[in-house]
C-alpha cells in the first residue's frame, strides 16, 4: 500500500468547508496524497517564518560539506607531494621524473575531486581556496620569506626558490581560473587541465626518454613528445568528459565529442612545440590556446 501523508482535523474540515463552494453538510471527496499535515499546517506569515530556518540549516550543512572536502583536498596535495618527495629522497624515482608526476597528478587528481564538494553555487570558491593556498605558498617559498626545501625540489626544474614564481606559479593560476570560471558543468576548463597536466606532462617524459627525433622547427622538441601529448591528452580528456557525463554534471553529444577534442587537442599540442618558451611559459601557453579551442569547439 502506498504510504499517504498523515490527515489533520483542520486538512479534513477544509475538504468539507464551504468556502470551496460546497456546504458543509455534503460529503466532499478528498484525496489523502493531498491532505496536509499537522506539522505543515498554520498561517502564511507562520509558514514563512519557518522557511529561513529550513534554508539557514540547509547553508549550513552546504558550508560544513565543502569544508570538509577543501581540507580533504589540501591533505591529498600535501601528501602527494611528500611521497613523491620520500620517493626521490630514497632513490627510488629520479628527481626530474618525480616532478613531472607531481605536475601531472596534482591537477589532474584536483579536478577528479570537484564531485566531492556540495551542489551549491559557493562550493567552487571552496575548492578555489586549495589552489589559492598552494599559489601562496610558492610565492612565499619562491620569494625566500619561509624556504621549503621539500616544496622546492618537488616542483623545480634546478632546485631555486625563484623557479616557483615562474611555471609552478602559472599551473596554480590555471587551476585556479579552471575551478572559477568553468566549474563542473563545462567541458572546457576540464580539457584545458587534461591538456596541461596530462598531456603536457607526459610529453615531457616520453620526450625526454624517446625524444632523439627533433622537431624541424624547434630543437627543443621532439616528435615523441608531441605525439604523446596528443594522444595522452585526447584519451585524458575523453576521460575526465565521460567521468563527469556519468555523474550527470554534462551532458555530451558523443557524436560529435571526439572530433571536437581531437581538434583541441591538436591545437596545444602544435602551441606546446613552438619555440616561444623563454618568451610564454607552457602553464601558460597551453592552457590559454586550449581555453580558447575548446569554448570555440564546445561553445560553453
Amino acid at each position: 500500500m502506498a504510504a499517504t501523508l498523515p490527515i489533520s482535523p483542520i486538512s479534513h474540515k477544509l475538504c468539507r468547508s464551504s468556502r470551496f463552494g460546497h456546504n458543509a453538510s455534503t460529503p466532499r471527496f478528498c484525496s489523502p496524497i493531498f491532505s496536509i499535515s499537522p506539522c505543515l499546517i498554520g498561517t502564511a506569515s507562520e509558514l514563512r517564518a519557518r522557511l529561513p530556518l529550513v534554508s539557514s540549516a540547509v547553508t549550513t550543512n552546504s558550508i560544513l560539506h565543502d569544508v570538509g572536502a577543501t581540507v580533504a583536498v589540501l591533505g591529498g596535495a600535501y601528501a602527494l607531494v611528500l611521497s613523491f618527495d620520500s620517493l626521490t629522497k630514497r632513490n627510488v624515482i629520479p628527481q626530474s621524473l618525480s616532478r613531472k608526476l607531481v605536475h601531472i597528478l596534482s591537477g589532474l587528481l584536483f579536478v577528479l575531486s570537484w564531485p566531492i564538494f556540495s551542489g551549491s553555487s559557493e562550493a567552487r570558491y571552496f575548492a578555489a581556496f586549495v589552489p589559492l593556498v598552494n599559489g601562496l605558498r610558492l610565492v612565499i617559498n619562491g620569494l625566500s620569506i619561509s624556504p621549503n626545501s621539500t616544496l622546492i625540489k618537488s616542483v623545480t626544474r634546478e632546485g631555486r626558490p625563484e623557479e616557483l614564481l615562474k611555471g609552478p606559479l602559472f599551473y596554480v593560476i590555471a587551476l585556479l581560473v579552471s575551478v572559477l570560471f568553468f566549474w563542473r558543468k563545462s567541458p572546457v576548463g576540464m580539457i584545458s587541465l587534461a591538456m596541461m597536466c596530462g598531456g603536457d606532462g607526459i610529453a615531457d617524459i616520453m620526450g625526454r626518454k624517446f625524444g632523439s627525433a627533433k622537431l624541424p622547427y624547434n630543437p627543443r622538441k621532439s616528435w615523441a613528445g608531441s605525439i604523446s601529448m596528443f594522444i595522452f591528452g585526447f584519451f585524458i580528456s575523453i576521460g575526465l568528459l565521460y567521468y563527469y557525463s556519468s555523474l550527470g554534471y554534462l551532458h555530451i553529444n558523443w557524436d560529435t565529442t571526439f572530433g571536437k577534442v581531437a581538434i583541441v587537442s591538436m591545437v596545444a599540442t602544435v602551441v606546446e612545440s613552438l619555440p616561444i618558451t623563454d618568451q610564454l611559459d607552457d602553464n601558460v601557453s597551453v592552457p590559454l590556446a586550449t581555453i580558447l579551442a575548446a569554448y570555440l569547439s564546445f561553445g560553453y
